[in-house]
């Protein structure tokens, strides 16, 4: 069986990180959002490890917690912590359902998994102003924006990966920039460059880029003109199996009604609604 392609350069994608420098805001955001859900688990974590391409941004995350490289495959040993926290990498993994089983497997029974990644709406305006302006410039398409998951469908891989309990959930960030070079500016300096390995190779026609401009400005910016970016930023939440964990009742198994939990009354459905006639 052939393998699947890769869909990032690895060379390229660490030459990117290196770079990265300034305001990780994206990494901010989801550090506060990770520590908040990380305060409302009633429980106390002593073997912690961080999942990272941008280490900087989680130093200190949390005290004495592994921080390693999201390389395809995890330097993590099986069984060893009771939190492994994904951070903003798996939007780049060639295979995120296999970076999630690596986690998995690295953790003890009923521990914790937390991931946070881009999903797939960050960007959008930028992807389509390049494509507009790749398609008029040059006559074609290629590879420019990464492409990111919905979360249904991140949601449907940690039940892939073996997890119990998996939660997703989205967080929406809008950021207005002064142009187009800002923001630009703004994704080198998180590593969040085209690192795709499908890009073409040789150098862009200036030209592109000042009609992505363009177009950008024309089509996504407000009343004072800044240009609108929009990301968004998905949270997933797993279990790893162990026996004593909630597990969903079987479906009729209910001694009530939701109207008698609610305290209102139950109406019935006409027969007609009931079942569909037969053909």
């Amino acid at each position: 069986m052939s393998q699947p392609a890769e869909l990032t350069d690895r060379t390229a994608l660490a030459r990117n990180r290196a770079r990265a420098q300034g305001d990780l805001f994206l990494h901010a955001i989801a550090r506060d959002e990770l520590s908040l859900r990380l305060t409302e688990v009633n429980r106390r974590f002593t073997a912690p490890a961080i999942v990272t391409g941008v280490p900087q941004a989680w130093a200190g995350f949390l005290p004495g917690a592994l921080v390693i490289e999201d390389t395809p495959v995890l330097d993590l040993q099986p069984g060893a912590h009771d939190l492994v926290i994904h951070a903003m990498a798996l939007h780049w993994a060639s295979d995120p359902v296999g970076q999630m089983v690596q986690a998995r497997r690295a953790l003890r029974p009923d521990g914790l998994f937390l991931g946070v990644c881009a999903g797939g709406q960050t960007l959008a305006a930028l992807r389509a102003a390049l494509a507009q302006a790749e398609i008029e410039v040059s006559g074609g398409l290629s590879p420019r924006v990464l492409p990111m998951a919905e979360i249904r469908d991140l949601g449907a891989l940690l039940q892939r990966a073996g997890f119990a309990l998996p939660v997703a959930d989205v967080l929406g960030q809008d950021v207005a920039y002064r142009d187009f070079l800002s923001l630009c500016r703004d994704l080198r300096a998180m590593g969040e460059g085209n690192a795709l390995a499908a890009r073409h190779r040789r150098p862009t026609p200036r030209r592109l880029f000042t009609r992505a401009a363009e177009i950008y400005s024309a089509q996504f910016s407000n009343a004072s003109r800044h240009l609108l970016a929009r990301y968004e930023l998905i949270f997933l939440t797993g279990w790893a199996p162990d026996a004593g964990q909630p597990r969903p009742l079987r479906p009729g198994s209910a001694k009530a009604s939701l109207a008698e939990a609610l305290g209102t009354q139950e109406t019935p459905l006409p027969d007609a609604i009931k079942a569909p006639p037969a053909d």
